[in-house]
């Protein structure tokens, strides 16, 4: 499958071609250092050094290394030099995957508590993700979190561009830490990244089939909560938050009629205005904690890249979805043999469960493990049902549109299940 930027080229790596003559000898001067050891953590309640190996860094992409890409990289608590590598990309688009580290499956956890003016405080997560895995999380697009542009005209991204860029990002990056090179690899993203993450695969997967180098390892990509498909999207939301009881028939009839807006990607949020629902404040601590200079210190960040730094940039982020239907990446995807857990929270109004299995099931793949519970501790945390394509899809019971942050235990049972290879 063809994949084609509609940003100009002129912000694109023309390394690419240069790649595959990559060898370790041979490194051009403009290749970023290896990331820096992160030491301590301001905030966190815990005595001595870090319980786990974090390491933070940028890689420049784009033609002159013009945008550069700020990461988290957490090794595995288990076995770092085998166990898979998940490279993280969050939604908004430009909301940080400093919100993953800190309030999804991240090593630490933000106390989430009213702000007094002194810095946030950190606890450890007995639910990271980084107890079976090696973490990989990615600030892209361009201007989200701490990743930035040295010229004024890479400063747009879109949704090919921004593809193209984790692809780079990634081969990059495996020159900078060749030990992992055969690990595992998997990319993942929730929300709004379900409609980059597809794309992402598969560019990966075709520069490998055309022998780019370094080679990666891909297996498969994780979705939470995904947007797959955005002209849909409005109807399940409004049909979700009516079958919860939330919004009475006349209302629901209404919404179907004026924010069905196929040109918006955010049209559920026509309804959720009409409710007056209020935006949860969970980014607001994360921002008095990534602003803080002993933070940015801690983290290695380079002083004066970025101005203020916002949870998810996206009203100055520059961004085009170019994308709005990512089903043939899917199914392309699958032709191939690559492993997906598609996951949601099923209390979500914004990318409703219902909508996800929906399109899952319009793929017509016969079903190898039928509709049922799966247990942790005892008790049913969400039902499950795996696809011939190597697909599973699973709701987690109770929660929200970031699974990890309202049930992280389950989460965690969850992925450590699927990545390891066995059934929820």
């Amino acid at each position: 499958m063809a994949v084609r930027s509609g940003i100009s080229g002129r912000c694109n790596l023309v390394l690419l071609l240069v790649l595959g003559l990559f060898s370790s000898e041979l490194l051009p001067e403009i290749m970023a250092a290896p990331g820096s050891k992160v030491d301590y953590l301001p905030g966190l309640q815990h005595q001595g050094p870090l319980p786990f190996e974090l390491q933070t860094g940028y890689i420049g992409v784009g033609e002159g290394d013009e945008v550069q890409v700020f990461y988290y990289f957490i090794n595995s608590e288990s076995d770092p030099t085998s166990d898979p590598i998940l490279m993280w990309i969050s939604g908004g688009p430009g909301c940080s995957t400093l919100f993953a580290f800190l309030n999804e499956f991240g090593p630490v956890n933000m106390d989430l508590v009213a702000y007094n003016g002194s810095l946030p405080t950190l606890s450890l997560n007995p639910y990271s993700w980084s107890k079976v895995a090696n973490l990989l999380l990615v600030d892209l697009p361009v201007r989200t979190g701490f990743s930035y542009s040295t010229t004024e005209r890479c400063n747009h991204s879109d949704s090919f561009q921004q593809s193209e860029h984790a692809e780079q990002f990634m081969r990059k990056w495996l020159v900078d830490h060749p030990k992992y090179s055969t690990n595992p690899f998997y990319v993942g993203g929730d929300s709004f990244s379900g409609l980059v993450v597809p794309i992402i695969a598969q560019v990966i997967s075709d520069g490998n089939e055309a022998g780019t180098k370094p080679w990666i390892n891909l297996k498969g990509y994780i979705l939470g909560n995904p947007l797959t498909q955005t002209a849909e999207n409005a109807n399940y939301a409004n049909a979700f938050m009516y079958r919860m009881g939330l919004i009475p028939e006349d209302l629901f009839e209404t919404a179907k009629k004026d924010c069905y807006q196929t040109e918006n990607v955010y049209n559920v949020a026509c309804l959720r205005d009409t409710l007056k629902i209020a935006e949860d404040d969970w980014f607001e601590t994360s921002e008095y904690w990534a602003n803080d200079d002993s933070v940015q210190e801690a983290l290695h960040v380079r002083k004066g890249s970025i101005g203020q730094w916002k949870a998810c940039n996206t009203e100055d982020l520059r961004y085009i979805t170019s994308v709005f239907d990512v089903l043939p990446y899917h199914v392309n995807l699958s032709a191939k043999g690559y492993r997906s857990l598609i996951y949601s929270g099923d209390h979500d109004s914004l990318v409703p469960h219902i909508g996800t299995k929906a399109w899952i099931e319009s793929l017509n793949y016969s079903i190898v493990d039928e509709w049922r519970a799966w247990i942790v501790d005892g008790i049913a945390a969400g039902y499950t049902r795996s696809y011939s394509n190597n697909m599973t899809f699973a709701t987690v019971k109770g929660s929200g549109h970031v699974a990890p942050f309202f049930t992280p235990s389950e989460c965690f049972a969850m992925f450590r299940r699927w990545i390891s290879g066995e059934k929820l």
